[in-house]
């Protein structure tokens, strides 16, 4: 029954993820193919489903949140995607009308993602693409190095105006230290603006089910990002109100469970399996929000 409601809930909500045509072409080709092959090693079909249910529930956790922070604040921002992969939200959401889009990741990445666009656009066996955003703009960099701000800068970026910062599926692909630098930078950005962060965290036992693949994580990222200069805070669990999208209620769903125990607790007591979790997190910085450091 739980692997049931996990699978029901997987395709109704990619139905609603990758309902449109750039999130089509952007899913297909190698990159489709390199996710195929990733799921086909894992070992079991029930971390295939739990997987689907978590990236759908995070595609539309992020899309909302993205939504909502353009009209907080007055619908013209700077979106600022870091890590940004096969991203297509510049194509997908109409709230990006009066926005700046800013794409950054690999070189390598971002041009595989121009000729599958190109590719698209030029055949007729796909519906047009019709750009969203007001402008979008591509920056090969790597997060991990210290000047990635200042060539995101040198693309057009500006520091005094309004950011919302997406980091959707990235932070915990990296190690302690940049992903650190990368939250610090971002929230040093707020000296003059509002600056928005839309975030997911592992916490430890989540990141242990590949060392080789994940590193970065926190327990507790709603005190994390305040001990740094966020403020307002917001976390939530999939399942949670801002986080379920009509997934399935069930007495054996997975994530039901997880939410019902205490985040502190990192064995359910039900069957002695690991807690692993996956938190959405929006917090918001202000050019006058005192920085207040903590032991982390």
């Amino acid at each position: 029954m739980q692997s049931a409601c996990q699978t029901a809930a997987a395709r109704a909500l990619w139905g609603r993820a990758v309902r449109d045509p750039a999130a089509g072409v952007l899913a297909g080709g190698r990159f489709l193919a390199a996710l195929r092959e990733r799921m086909r090693r894992d070992e079991e079909a029930g971390a295939r489903e739990v997987h689907g249910v978590m990236i759908a529930v995070r595609t539309l956790w992020f899309d909302a949140r993205v939504e909502a922070a353009v009209a907080s604040l007055g619908g013209a921002a700077q979106v600022v995607l870091l890590g940004a992969g096969m991203d297509a939200r510049a194509y997908r959401l109409s709230c990006l009308k009066e926005c700046t889009v800013f794409e950054l990741d690999f070189p390598e990445l971002l041009e595989m993602k121009t000729d599958l666009l190109h590719e698209a656009m030029s055949s007729a066996n796909n519906q047009k693409l019709t750009m969203m955003a007001k402008s979008l703009t591509r920056v090969p960099a790597d997060i991990r190095d210290g000047d990635w701000i200042t060539k995101l800068q040198s693309y057009g970026y500006v520091p005094e105006r309004n950011t919302i910062w997406v980091l959707e599926g990235i932070l915990y692909y990296l190690h302690h230290v940049h992903a650190m630098q990368v939250l610090e930078t971002i929230v040093a950005c707020r000296t003059s603006v509002h600056t928005v962060l839309l975030a997911d965290f592992m916490n430890k036992n989540a990141v242990s089910l590949s060392r080789a693949m994940y590193h970065f994580y926190h327990d507790s990222p709603d005190l994390l990002l305040p001990s740094i200069g966020f403020s307002q805070v917001t976390l939530s669990q999939i399942g949670d109100p801002q986080a379920h999208f009509g997934l399935l209620s069930h007495p054996q769903n997975l994530f039901d469970k997880l939410r019902r125990l205490p985040r502190s607790v990192e064995t359910n007591p039900e069957d002695g399996t690991p807690c692993c979790r996956l938190y959405l997190v929006e917090a918001s910085a202000f050019p006058d929000d005192q920085i207040t450091k903590q032991g982390i």
